[in-house]
């Protein structure tokens, strides 16, 4: 599975399920949107992962499953059994890693496997081997906050091993945008080193975690009359505690309580079955995802959104005016069609739309892997 094959499925609802095995981390990236580190175990009950996971039928289940953290391979065996259970069900599995156990000088940490440090940078431990094999695509973070824990050569080395092993890769970039100096050589060493084989996902870094103080808001809140859609109300995501939320904003997934329109229940009481139907059912979710929060607000709440677009989305929980206007618009068979128009709108442009929408816009064409080359202003940042 390629990255631009599971980009392309973000707009659509409950066509992925995102997985936080684990708040752990053995790096300290000063960006880090979880604000992960080695010694805060928050993450959901293995069994619960696994029983959820495992009431996927061949008739009802995701297409895409993406294993996360923190670093999901300080928890290998896991990730491979929830894997293994996904694709015996017909689901496709992907695994985002900061590949900390290729760090130079192999300094490692102990994980679900028991093993420690002392291997030669690049190489990668049996376990964690075997559960990258398990998945359908490997994603690598890398970006100057990774960098500065794990060498970029020692990233490309993970990443030749695991193209030997017949597994997709690419990599996950963040920089502070299309003029990014440090985006522009990472980018071009990246293309040097694998000959244009490897795509990106490019993303701006965000004011979450540990970058929450110093790094600038994305954009400016959308004009309410506008209709400004979310497509990241598509996709259920089981959080670090086990309940699963219909956004995958880290301020939402971090905040309790969950916000009544955005919670689909918890993995110990609710299958995959119960989630996707949730999700997909909500008039207001229907809503979201067509028209987004603040245009919604604006038409049918009790006033007009207050603070950032995802925080006018949360405060939407409170209004009954809200659910009542989502309700005779978005329900029954007429929010279904709704719900559709806005998942083939969302698609339109492919991977690379769904990256200029909500990534860095710049370096969408590196999505897909062997795409057209970036125009040199976008390069340079001079658009």
């Amino acid at each position: 599975m390629e990255l631009a094959e599971l980009v392309a499925r973000r707009p659509f609802p409950a066509a992925g399920l995102l997985l936080g095995l684990t708040r752990r981390c053995p790096l300290s990236c000063a960006h880090c949107s979880t604000g992960s580190d080695l010694f805060t175990r928050e993450e959901p009950d293995p069994g619960q992962l696994e029983r959820f996971v495992g009431s996927f039928t061949e008739e009802n289940r995701p297409d895409v499953v993406m294993l996360t953290g923190g670093e999901p391979l300080l928890l290998p065996g896991l990730a491979e059994r929830l894997s293994t259970l996904a694709r015996g069900a017909g689901s496709r599995t992907a695994l985002l890693s900061g590949v900390f156990f290729a760090r130079s000088g192999g300094r490692t940490a102990r994980g679900e496997g028991g093993w420690r440090g002392g291997r030669r940078a690049g190489a990668i431990p049996p376990a964690i081997l075997r559960a990258i094999r398990s998945v359908d695509h490997f994603s690598a973070s890398l970006d100057l906050h990774h960098e500065r824990e794990v060498p970029r050569a020692d990233v490309f080395r993970v990443l030749h091993r695991v193209r030997e092993e017949g597994v997709a890769v690419s990599l996950h970039l963040t920089g502070t945008g299309g003029g990014d100096p440090y985006l522009a050589d990472l980018t071009a060493a990246v293309a040097e080193e694998f000959d244009g084989a490897v795509p990106c996902l490019v993303n701006e870094v965000r004011p979450f975690g540990r970058a929450s103080s110093w790094a600038r808001a994305a954009r400016t809140g959308p004009d309410p009359a506008v209709a400004s859609p979310c497509s990241m109300a598509a996709w259920p995501v089981v959080a670090f505690d086990g309940r699963v939320l219909a956004c995958c904003n880290q301020d939402t997934v971090d905040r309790r309580p969950v916000p009544a329109h955005l919670d689909l229940g918890h993995i110990a009481e609710d299958d995959w079955g119960t989630v996707r139907r949730r999700a997909l059912e909500s008039p207001v979710l229907r809503m979201l995802r067509a028209v987004g929060p603040a245009h919604l607000a604006a038409r049918y709440g009790s006033g007009p959104a207050a603070g950032s677009y995802c925080e006018g989305c949360r405060a939407l929980g409170d209004d009954e005016a809200v659910d009542a206007g989502a309700r005779a618009v978005a329900g029954g068979v007429a929010g279904e069609l709704l719900d559709l128009a806005a998942a083939l709108r969302g698609s339109r442009d492919g991977a690379q739309g769904v990256v200029r929408r909500h990534g860095c816009a710049s370096y969408a064409p590196l999505v897909v892997a062997g795409g057209p080359p970036l125009p040199e202003t976008d390069v340079r940042g001079a658009r």
